[in-house]
Protein backbone atom coordinates (compact mmCIF):
# COMPACT_ATOMS: atom_id res chain seq x y z
CA UNK A 1 0.00 0.00 0.00
CA UNK A 2 3.03 2.33 0.62
CA UNK A 3 4.41 2.00 -2.65
CA UNK A 4 1.28 2.51 -4.43
CA UNK A 5 0.60 5.42 -2.31
CA UNK A 6 4.16 7.00 -3.37
CA UNK A 7 3.43 5.85 -6.72
CA UNK A 8 -0.22 7.74 -6.58
CA UNK A 9 1.79 10.89 -5.19
CA UNK A 10 4.12 11.13 -7.96
CA UNK A 11 1.46 10.91 -10.81
CA UNK A 12 -0.63 13.66 -9.15
CA UNK A 13 2.82 15.73 -8.38
CA UNK A 14 3.34 15.22 -11.81
CA UNK A 15 0.12 15.73 -13.48
CA UNK A 16 -0.29 19.86 -11.24
CA UNK A 17 3.54 20.20 -12.86
CA UNK A 18 2.44 19.69 -16.20
CA UNK A 19 -0.94 21.72 -15.18
CA UNK A 20 1.11 24.88 -14.26
CA UNK A 21 3.55 24.37 -17.32
CA UNK A 22 0.85 24.93 -20.00
CA UNK A 23 -1.45 27.31 -18.29
CA UNK A 24 -2.87 29.58 -21.21
CA UNK A 25 -0.79 32.66 -21.44
CA UNK A 26 -2.75 35.44 -19.67
CA UNK A 27 -1.25 38.42 -21.33
CA UNK A 28 -0.46 39.36 -24.97
CA UNK A 29 1.21 42.39 -26.10
CA UNK A 30 -1.19 43.64 -28.19
CA UNK A 31 -4.76 43.62 -29.35
CA UNK A 32 -5.73 45.41 -32.68
CA UNK A 33 -9.74 45.52 -32.19
CA UNK A 34 -12.86 46.34 -34.95
CA UNK A 35 -10.87 46.64 -37.72
CA UNK A 36 -11.70 46.43 -41.75
CA UNK A 37 -8.59 43.88 -42.68
CA UNK A 38 -7.30 43.41 -45.72
CA UNK A 39 -5.08 40.28 -45.35
CA UNK A 40 -2.56 40.48 -48.43
CA UNK A 41 -4.17 37.69 -50.42
CA UNK A 42 -6.45 39.81 -52.52
CA UNK A 43 -9.40 38.69 -51.05
CA UNK A 44 -12.08 41.06 -49.92
CA UNK A 45 -11.51 42.47 -46.34
CA UNK A 46 -13.29 41.43 -43.25
CA UNK A 47 -14.43 42.78 -40.16
CA UNK A 48 -12.48 41.30 -37.23
CA UNK A 49 -9.65 41.84 -34.86
CA UNK A 50 -5.55 40.81 -34.27
CA UNK A 51 -4.10 39.56 -31.36
CA UNK A 52 -0.26 39.86 -31.34
CA UNK A 53 2.39 38.33 -29.00
CA UNK A 54 6.24 38.30 -29.32
CA UNK A 55 6.21 39.63 -32.47
CA UNK A 56 3.77 36.88 -34.36
CA UNK A 57 -0.08 37.19 -35.44
CA UNK A 58 -1.77 35.14 -32.71
CA UNK A 59 -5.15 34.82 -33.65
CA UNK A 60 -7.30 36.92 -36.83
CA UNK A 61 -10.94 37.17 -36.87
CA UNK A 62 -13.90 37.69 -35.35
CA UNK A 63 -13.19 36.06 -32.13
CA UNK A 64 -14.05 37.15 -28.28
CA UNK A 65 -11.35 39.45 -26.81
CA UNK A 66 -13.49 40.31 -23.31
CA UNK A 67 -11.36 37.49 -21.60
CA UNK A 68 -8.17 38.34 -22.90
CA UNK A 69 -5.62 40.15 -21.05
CA UNK A 70 -3.18 42.34 -23.21
CA UNK A 71 -1.06 45.47 -22.76
CA UNK A 72 -2.11 47.71 -25.57
CA UNK A 73 -5.28 47.54 -27.42
CA UNK A 74 -6.06 49.91 -30.33
CA UNK A 75 -9.36 50.49 -31.32
CA UNK A 76 -9.01 50.78 -35.25
CA UNK A 77 -13.32 51.00 -35.90
CA UNK A 78 -13.38 53.12 -38.87
CA UNK A 79 -9.88 52.16 -40.11
CA UNK A 80 -7.76 49.45 -42.09
CA UNK A 81 -5.40 46.95 -40.70
CA UNK A 82 -3.01 45.67 -43.55
CA UNK A 83 0.63 43.85 -43.92
CA UNK A 84 3.22 45.94 -43.94
CA UNK A 85 4.54 46.52 -47.41
CA UNK A 86 7.01 44.78 -48.99
CA UNK A 87 9.32 46.87 -51.28
CA UNK A 88 10.99 44.41 -53.95
CA UNK A 89 13.39 47.11 -55.07
CA UNK A 90 15.08 49.24 -52.70
CA UNK A 91 18.00 51.43 -52.29
CA UNK A 92 20.77 52.45 -49.05
CA UNK A 93 23.05 51.65 -46.38
CA UNK A 94 21.37 50.19 -43.32
CA UNK A 95 24.49 51.08 -41.46
CA UNK A 96 24.49 54.97 -42.24
CA UNK A 97 20.66 55.52 -41.84
CA UNK A 98 19.12 52.51 -39.69
CA UNK A 99 15.80 53.75 -39.23
CA UNK A 100 14.77 54.59 -42.92
CA UNK A 101 12.20 56.69 -41.94
CA UNK A 102 11.36 57.40 -45.32
CA UNK A 103 9.91 53.88 -46.11
CA UNK A 104 8.32 53.38 -42.61
CA UNK A 105 6.44 56.77 -43.12
CA UNK A 106 4.86 55.45 -46.37
CA UNK A 107 3.98 51.55 -44.79
CA UNK A 108 7.13 49.62 -45.95
CA UNK A 109 8.41 47.16 -43.65
CA UNK A 110 10.30 45.70 -45.34
CA UNK A 111 13.27 46.59 -48.11
CA UNK A 112 15.49 44.30 -50.68
CA UNK A 113 19.12 45.83 -50.95
CA UNK A 114 21.44 45.17 -53.65
CA UNK A 115 19.95 45.88 -56.70
CA UNK A 116 20.79 47.08 -60.18
CA UNK A 117 24.12 44.48 -59.46
CA UNK A 118 25.56 46.79 -57.08
CA UNK A 119 25.50 45.05 -52.97
CA UNK A 120 27.86 46.24 -50.35
CA UNK A 121 31.64 45.85 -51.66
CA UNK A 122 32.30 42.64 -49.14
CA UNK A 123 32.94 38.80 -48.86
CA UNK A 124 32.37 38.27 -45.39
CA UNK A 125 28.50 38.91 -45.80
CA UNK A 126 27.79 37.30 -42.25
CA UNK A 127 29.79 39.92 -40.45
CA UNK A 128 28.01 42.38 -42.96
CA UNK A 129 24.57 40.90 -41.74
CA UNK A 130 25.71 40.72 -37.95
CA UNK A 131 26.65 44.05 -37.95
CA UNK A 132 23.44 45.45 -39.60
CA UNK A 133 21.97 43.21 -36.81
CA UNK A 134 23.56 45.15 -34.00
CA UNK A 135 22.54 48.47 -35.39
CA UNK A 136 19.42 47.69 -35.54
CA UNK A 137 16.98 49.13 -38.19
CA UNK A 138 13.31 50.43 -38.96
CA UNK A 139 12.24 48.34 -41.35
CA UNK A 140 12.96 44.38 -42.18
CA UNK A 141 16.11 44.39 -44.69
CA UNK A 142 16.82 41.85 -47.37
CA UNK A 143 20.28 41.26 -49.20
CA UNK A 144 20.39 40.29 -52.68
CA UNK A 145 24.32 39.51 -54.56
CA UNK A 146 25.27 42.27 -56.76
CA UNK A 147 26.35 41.07 -60.50
CA UNK A 148 28.96 44.02 -60.56
CA UNK A 149 30.09 43.41 -57.18
CA UNK A 150 31.14 39.85 -57.71
CA UNK A 151 32.44 41.02 -60.61
CA UNK A 152 34.57 43.75 -58.45
CA UNK A 153 35.16 41.41 -55.86
CA UNK A 154 36.98 39.10 -57.88
CA UNK A 155 38.94 41.13 -60.45
CA UNK A 156 37.14 39.91 -63.36
CA UNK A 157 37.74 41.94 -66.55
CA UNK A 158 35.27 44.25 -68.09
CA UNK A 159 34.62 42.12 -70.81
CA UNK A 160 31.96 39.82 -73.02
CA UNK A 161 34.49 36.69 -72.87
CA UNK A 162 35.60 35.46 -69.58
CA UNK A 163 37.99 32.62 -68.17
CA UNK A 164 36.50 29.55 -66.60
CA UNK A 165 38.27 30.63 -63.36
CA UNK A 166 35.93 34.16 -63.62
CA UNK A 167 33.12 32.45 -63.51
CA UNK A 168 33.93 29.79 -61.18
CA UNK A 169 35.21 32.72 -58.78
CA UNK A 170 32.00 34.09 -59.04
CA UNK A 171 29.82 31.47 -58.42
CA UNK A 172 31.62 30.45 -55.47
CA UNK A 173 31.40 33.82 -53.67
CA UNK A 174 27.40 33.71 -55.06
CA UNK A 175 26.96 30.74 -53.17
CA UNK A 176 28.64 32.01 -50.08
CA UNK A 177 26.19 34.83 -50.32
CA UNK A 178 23.10 32.57 -50.38
CA UNK A 179 24.18 30.17 -47.63
CA UNK A 180 24.90 33.37 -45.47
CA UNK A 181 21.11 34.35 -46.24
CA UNK A 182 20.81 36.33 -49.25
CA UNK A 183 17.81 36.02 -50.93
CA UNK A 184 19.16 35.93 -54.84
CA UNK A 185 20.87 38.17 -57.60
CA UNK A 186 20.58 41.47 -58.98
CA UNK A 187 22.03 42.57 -62.69
CA UNK A 188 22.80 46.41 -64.13
CA UNK A 189 22.55 45.24 -67.74
CA UNK A 190 22.68 48.61 -68.70
CA UNK A 191 25.44 49.78 -66.43
CA UNK A 192 29.36 49.37 -66.51
CA UNK A 193 29.78 46.29 -65.15
CA UNK A 194 26.06 44.33 -66.82
CA UNK A 195 26.83 45.56 -69.90
CA UNK A 196 29.82 43.41 -70.67
CA UNK A 197 27.74 40.01 -69.70
CA UNK A 198 26.50 37.54 -72.31
CA UNK A 199 24.37 34.74 -72.11
CA UNK A 200 26.59 32.05 -70.87
CA UNK A 201 27.85 34.34 -67.91
CA UNK A 202 24.71 35.09 -67.13
CA UNK A 203 23.39 31.67 -67.21
CA UNK A 204 26.52 30.55 -64.95
CA UNK A 205 25.53 32.66 -62.02
CA UNK A 206 21.68 31.88 -62.28
CA UNK A 207 22.21 28.57 -61.49
CA UNK A 208 23.37 28.47 -58.06
CA UNK A 209 20.55 30.75 -57.35
CA UNK A 210 17.79 28.26 -58.88
CA UNK A 211 19.93 25.44 -57.04
CA UNK A 212 19.19 27.43 -53.80
CA UNK A 213 15.14 28.40 -55.14
CA UNK A 214 15.94 32.29 -54.73
CA UNK A 215 15.11 34.47 -57.19
CA UNK A 216 17.34 36.75 -60.27
CA UNK A 217 16.67 40.27 -60.41
CA UNK A 218 17.27 42.59 -63.55
CA UNK A 219 17.47 45.88 -64.02
CA UNK A 220 17.38 44.85 -67.81
CA UNK A 221 20.07 45.88 -70.70
CA UNK A 222 17.99 48.31 -72.22
CA UNK A 223 14.58 49.97 -71.25
CA UNK A 224 14.31 51.66 -74.61
CA UNK A 225 11.08 51.06 -76.59
CA UNK A 226 13.10 49.52 -79.93
CA UNK A 227 15.28 47.32 -77.12
CA UNK A 228 12.87 46.35 -74.37
CA UNK A 229 11.24 42.95 -75.76
CA UNK A 230 15.07 42.01 -76.54
CA UNK A 231 15.77 42.58 -73.08
CA UNK A 232 12.79 41.24 -71.51
CA UNK A 233 13.73 37.79 -73.94
CA UNK A 234 17.14 37.95 -72.43
CA UNK A 235 15.73 38.03 -68.99
CA UNK A 236 13.13 35.16 -70.42
CA UNK A 237 16.15 32.82 -71.46
CA UNK A 238 18.06 33.49 -68.58
CA UNK A 239 15.54 31.86 -66.36
CA UNK A 240 14.95 28.97 -69.09
CA UNK A 241 18.42 27.83 -69.28
CA UNK A 242 19.25 27.82 -65.49
CA UNK A 243 15.82 27.01 -64.18
CA UNK A 244 15.88 30.13 -61.99
CA UNK A 245 12.98 32.24 -61.16
CA UNK A 246 13.23 35.84 -62.98
CA UNK A 247 12.00 39.19 -62.38
CA UNK A 248 12.00 42.31 -64.21
CA UNK A 249 12.96 45.53 -61.90
CA UNK A 250 10.66 48.44 -62.52
CA UNK A 251 9.37 47.59 -65.85
CA UNK A 252 8.68 50.28 -67.98
CA UNK A 253 9.38 51.37 -71.59
CA UNK A 254 11.34 54.61 -72.29
CA UNK A 255 9.63 56.69 -74.81
CA UNK A 256 6.38 54.46 -75.13
CA UNK A 257 2.97 56.20 -75.20
CA UNK A 258 0.59 53.59 -75.93
CA UNK A 259 -0.52 51.35 -73.08
CA UNK A 260 -0.97 48.47 -75.70
CA UNK A 261 2.98 48.11 -75.87
CA UNK A 262 2.92 47.39 -72.24
CA UNK A 263 0.42 44.67 -73.16
CA UNK A 264 2.38 43.38 -75.83
CA UNK A 265 5.73 43.11 -72.99
CA UNK A 266 3.43 41.32 -70.65
CA UNK A 267 2.16 39.07 -73.58
CA UNK A 268 5.34 37.89 -74.02
CA UNK A 269 5.92 37.26 -70.39
CA UNK A 270 2.79 35.59 -69.98
CA UNK A 271 4.00 33.19 -72.97
CA UNK A 272 7.06 32.79 -70.98
CA UNK A 273 5.27 31.02 -68.32
CA UNK A 274 3.69 28.68 -70.12
CA UNK A 275 6.47 27.51 -71.29
CA UNK A 276 7.75 27.34 -67.78
CA UNK A 277 9.52 30.18 -66.85
CA UNK A 278 8.56 31.77 -63.87
CA UNK A 279 8.74 35.64 -64.88
CA UNK A 280 7.50 38.45 -62.43
CA UNK A 281 8.04 42.23 -62.45
CA UNK A 282 7.56 45.19 -60.31
CA UNK A 283 7.06 48.84 -60.95
CA UNK A 284 6.57 52.47 -59.51
CA UNK A 285 4.28 54.96 -59.94
CA UNK A 286 6.13 57.51 -61.50
CA UNK A 287 6.81 58.86 -64.98
CA UNK A 288 10.64 60.14 -64.41
CA UNK A 289 13.39 57.59 -63.72
CA UNK A 290 16.46 58.26 -61.70
CA UNK A 291 20.11 56.97 -62.00
CA UNK A 292 23.54 58.24 -63.08
CA UNK A 293 23.82 60.58 -66.09
CA UNK A 294 26.13 57.70 -67.44
CA UNK A 295 22.81 56.17 -68.85
CA UNK A 296 22.71 59.30 -71.56
CA UNK A 297 26.10 58.42 -72.81
CA UNK A 298 27.27 55.58 -75.49
CA UNK A 299 28.21 52.34 -74.19
CA UNK A 300 31.68 52.92 -76.34
CA UNK A 301 32.30 55.45 -73.40
CA UNK A 302 33.50 54.38 -69.41
CA UNK A 303 34.89 56.42 -66.92
CA UNK A 304 38.46 54.98 -67.87
CA UNK A 305 38.54 56.08 -71.62
CA UNK A 306 36.69 59.24 -71.29
CA UNK A 307 39.31 61.62 -71.27
CA UNK A 308 41.12 59.98 -74.33
CA UNK A 309 37.66 59.70 -76.06
CA UNK A 310 36.92 63.67 -75.41
CA UNK A 311 40.23 63.83 -77.66
CA UNK A 312 39.97 61.91 -80.34
CA UNK A 313 36.22 61.36 -80.84
CA UNK A 314 34.50 64.38 -79.67
CA UNK A 315 32.44 65.20 -82.74
CA UNK A 316 31.46 61.52 -82.62
CA UNK A 317 30.24 62.33 -79.21
CA UNK A 318 28.71 65.57 -79.36
CA UNK A 319 26.38 64.43 -81.66
CA UNK A 320 25.47 61.23 -80.07
CA UNK A 321 24.52 62.86 -76.89
CA UNK A 322 22.93 65.60 -78.98
CA UNK A 323 20.24 62.88 -80.47
CA UNK A 324 20.03 60.69 -77.67
CA UNK A 325 18.60 63.76 -75.13
CA UNK A 326 16.19 65.13 -77.77
CA UNK A 327 15.45 61.76 -78.19
CA UNK A 328 14.42 61.54 -74.02
CA UNK A 329 12.57 64.38 -74.56
CA UNK A 330 15.08 67.17 -74.85
CA UNK A 331 17.36 69.07 -72.23
CA UNK A 332 14.24 69.82 -70.44
CA UNK A 333 13.11 66.78 -69.06
CA UNK A 334 16.76 65.76 -67.39
CA UNK A 335 16.28 67.01 -63.69
CA UNK A 336 19.68 67.01 -61.75
CA UNK A 337 19.83 65.50 -58.56
CA UNK A 338 23.35 65.73 -57.25
CA UNK A 339 24.95 68.96 -56.24
CA UNK A 340 25.96 71.80 -57.57
CA UNK A 341 22.89 71.40 -60.33
CA UNK A 342 20.39 69.73 -57.66
CA UNK A 343 16.75 71.19 -59.05
CA UNK A 344 18.16 72.35 -62.13
CA UNK A 345 17.08 70.81 -65.54
CA UNK A 346 20.13 69.82 -68.16
CA UNK A 347 18.50 73.09 -70.06
CA UNK A 348 19.05 75.30 -67.48
CA UNK A 349 22.96 74.50 -66.37
CA UNK A 350 23.27 74.80 -70.18
CA UNK A 351 21.95 78.28 -70.03
CA UNK A 352 23.34 79.34 -66.88
CA UNK A 353 26.92 77.73 -68.50
CA UNK A 354 26.18 79.99 -71.77
CA UNK A 355 27.03 76.91 -73.80
CA UNK A 356 25.36 73.89 -75.45
CA UNK A 357 24.13 70.99 -73.36
CA UNK A 358 26.30 68.61 -74.93
CA UNK A 359 29.38 70.71 -73.88
CA UNK A 360 28.00 70.77 -70.47
CA UNK A 361 27.42 66.97 -70.53
CA UNK A 362 31.74 66.41 -71.50
CA UNK A 363 33.27 69.30 -69.82
CA UNK A 364 31.78 69.89 -66.74
CA UNK A 365 29.88 66.69 -66.00
CA UNK A 366 30.72 63.69 -67.28
CA UNK A 367 29.32 60.07 -67.34
CA UNK A 368 29.92 59.77 -63.83
CA UNK A 369 29.76 63.13 -62.37
CA UNK A 370 25.59 63.15 -61.82
CA UNK A 371 22.61 61.80 -61.33
CA UNK A 372 19.03 62.77 -62.09
CA UNK A 373 15.63 62.17 -62.94
CA UNK A 374 14.82 62.20 -66.71
CA UNK A 375 10.93 62.61 -67.51
CA UNK A 376 10.83 59.72 -70.39
CA UNK A 377 8.05 57.83 -69.49
CA UNK A 378 3.95 57.67 -70.55
CA UNK A 379 1.74 57.13 -67.01
CA UNK A 380 -0.41 55.28 -69.34
CA UNK A 381 1.50 52.63 -69.57
CA UNK A 382 2.84 52.84 -66.21
CA UNK A 383 -0.70 52.17 -65.26
CA UNK A 384 -1.03 49.22 -67.64
CA UNK A 385 1.71 47.47 -66.10
CA UNK A 386 0.25 47.93 -62.78
CA UNK A 387 -2.94 46.19 -63.13
CA UNK A 388 -1.65 43.02 -64.02
CA UNK A 389 -1.70 40.34 -62.25
CA UNK A 390 2.42 39.29 -61.96
CA UNK A 391 3.53 42.78 -61.52
CA UNK A 392 4.03 43.78 -57.93
CA UNK A 393 5.02 47.52 -56.48
CA UNK A 394 8.32 48.73 -55.62
CA UNK A 395 10.04 52.22 -55.07
CA UNK A 396 13.80 51.83 -56.48
CA UNK A 397 13.99 54.60 -53.68
CA UNK A 398 15.84 55.67 -50.86
CA UNK A 399 16.68 57.96 -48.11
CA UNK A 400 18.37 59.91 -50.37
CA UNK A 401 18.06 60.29 -53.92
CA UNK A 402 16.45 63.36 -55.29
CA UNK A 403 13.09 61.61 -56.08
CA UNK A 404 9.95 61.61 -54.64
CA UNK A 405 9.54 57.73 -55.59
CA UNK A 406 11.52 57.56 -52.26
CA UNK A 407 8.92 58.76 -49.53
CA UNK A 408 5.75 58.90 -52.21
CA UNK A 409 5.29 55.21 -53.95
CA UNK A 410 3.59 53.19 -51.87
CA UNK A 411 0.96 55.82 -50.53
CA UNK A 412 0.57 56.92 -54.11
CA UNK A 413 -0.63 53.70 -55.07
CA UNK A 414 -3.34 54.47 -52.50
CA UNK A 415 -3.68 58.01 -52.99
CA UNK A 416 -3.94 58.28 -56.83
CA UNK A 417 -4.76 54.38 -57.88
CA UNK A 418 -7.02 53.41 -55.35
CA UNK A 419 -9.34 56.60 -53.97
CA UNK A 420 -8.76 59.27 -56.90
CA UNK A 421 -8.48 57.17 -59.93
CA UNK A 422 -9.20 53.86 -58.81
CA UNK A 423 -7.63 51.51 -61.26
CA UNK A 424 -7.40 49.21 -58.04
CA UNK A 425 -9.29 47.82 -55.81
CA UNK A 426 -7.62 48.53 -51.93
CA UNK A 427 -7.46 44.92 -51.76
CA UNK A 428 -5.87 44.63 -54.87
CA UNK A 429 -3.32 47.25 -53.91
CA UNK A 430 -2.26 45.69 -51.13
CA UNK A 431 -1.85 42.39 -52.25
CA UNK A 432 0.62 43.90 -55.02
CA UNK A 433 2.44 45.29 -51.85
CA UNK A 434 2.44 42.35 -49.13
CA UNK A 435 1.31 39.15 -50.19
CA UNK A 436 2.42 38.69 -54.18
CA UNK A 437 5.98 40.35 -53.57
CA UNK A 438 6.30 37.93 -50.14
CA UNK A 439 5.89 35.57 -52.28
CA UNK A 440 7.52 36.21 -54.96
CA UNK A 441 10.19 36.66 -52.51
CA UNK A 442 9.70 33.44 -51.07
CA UNK A 443 9.31 35.43 -47.84
CA UNK A 444 5.71 34.00 -47.16
CA UNK A 445 7.16 30.21 -47.16
CA UNK A 446 8.06 28.61 -43.67
CA UNK A 447 10.55 26.83 -45.73
CA UNK A 448 12.52 29.71 -46.42
CA UNK A 449 12.61 31.96 -43.27
CA UNK A 450 12.17 31.09 -39.79
CA UNK A 451 9.26 33.67 -39.30
CA UNK A 452 7.10 34.24 -42.51
CA UNK A 453 5.55 37.36 -43.34
CA UNK A 454 3.12 39.25 -45.85
CA UNK A 455 0.10 38.69 -44.87
CA UNK A 456 -2.82 38.55 -41.80
CA UNK A 457 -2.38 35.48 -40.85
CA UNK A 458 -1.57 33.08 -37.44
CA UNK A 459 2.05 32.26 -37.40
CA UNK A 460 3.17 35.26 -39.24
CA UNK A 461 5.30 38.10 -38.64
CA UNK A 462 3.62 41.18 -36.62
CA UNK A 463 4.25 43.54 -39.74
CA UNK A 464 1.42 45.70 -39.24
CA UNK A 465 -0.19 49.17 -40.57
CA UNK A 466 -3.68 50.51 -39.34
CA UNK A 467 -4.89 53.67 -41.54
CA UNK A 468 -8.19 54.98 -42.73
CA UNK A 469 -7.35 54.82 -46.62
CA UNK A 470 -9.10 58.01 -47.75
CA UNK A 471 -6.38 59.93 -45.49
CA UNK A 472 -3.18 58.33 -47.68
CA UNK A 473 -1.11 61.39 -48.90
CA UNK A 474 1.85 61.11 -50.72
CA UNK A 475 2.89 64.54 -50.59
CA UNK A 476 6.72 64.50 -51.78
CA UNK A 477 7.31 65.79 -55.55
CA UNK A 478 10.42 66.89 -57.75
CA UNK A 479 10.69 69.99 -56.24
CA UNK A 480 11.01 68.88 -52.76
CA UNK A 481 11.31 65.37 -52.88
CA UNK A 482 12.08 64.38 -49.09
CA UNK A 483 8.45 64.88 -47.90
CA UNK A 484 7.29 62.02 -45.40
CA UNK A 485 3.91 60.10 -46.61
CA UNK A 486 1.17 61.14 -44.30
CA UNK A 487 -1.48 58.93 -43.08
CA UNK A 488 0.12 55.44 -41.94
CA UNK A 489 -1.52 56.09 -37.85
CA UNK A 490 0.00 53.11 -36.70
CA UNK A 491 2.86 51.19 -38.46
CA UNK A 492 4.64 47.86 -36.55
CA UNK A 493 7.44 46.16 -37.61
CA UNK A 494 7.88 42.62 -35.63
CA UNK A 495 5.24 43.80 -33.07
CA UNK A 496 6.60 46.90 -32.54
CA UNK A 497 5.47 50.10 -32.91
CA UNK A 498 7.72 52.36 -35.07
CA UNK A 499 5.21 54.78 -36.25
CA UNK A 500 2.64 55.43 -32.93
CA UNK A 501 -0.81 57.37 -33.46
CA UNK A 502 1.35 59.32 -36.80
CA UNK A 503 4.23 60.25 -34.80
CA UNK A 504 7.58 58.48 -35.63
CA UNK A 505 9.33 57.11 -33.06
CA UNK A 506 13.32 56.25 -32.52
CA UNK A 507 12.98 52.44 -32.34
CA UNK A 508 14.85 49.80 -34.72
CA UNK A 509 13.06 46.67 -33.96
CA UNK A 510 14.28 44.89 -37.53
CA UNK A 511 18.02 43.71 -39.19
CA UNK A 512 18.38 41.19 -41.63
CA UNK A 513 16.46 38.94 -42.74
CA UNK A 514 17.96 34.97 -43.54
CA UNK A 515 16.83 32.73 -46.07
CA UNK A 516 17.30 29.56 -45.79
CA UNK A 517 15.85 26.22 -48.06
Amino acid sequence: MRLISTYLFLILAFLISCNISTQPQTEYDLLITNAQIVDGTGTEAFQGHVLVDDGIIQNVGDFATDTIQVAQTIDATGRTVSPGFIDTHSHGNPLETPRFDNFLSMGVTTISLGQDGGSPSTTDLSGWMARVDSVGTGPNILHFMGHGTLRRLTNTPQQPMLADANVESMVGLLNDAMDAGSFGLTTGLEYESGRYATMPELVALAQPIANHNGLVMSHLRSEDDSEIEDSVRELINQGRDSGAKVHVSHIKIVYANDPERAGELLALMDEARQNGVQITADVYPYAASFTGIGIVFPNWVTPGNFEEIKETRRNELEEYLRNRIEKRNGPEATLFGTAPWAGMTLAEVADSLNKPFEDVLIDDIGPSGASAAYFVMNEEVMKRFLQDPHVMVSSDGSPTMRHPRGYGSFAKIIDNYVNEEPILTLEEAIHKMTGLPAETLGLSDSNHVETPRGLIREGFAADLLIFDPVNIRDVSDFENPHQYAEGFDWVFVNGQAVIEDGERNESRPAGVIRRGG
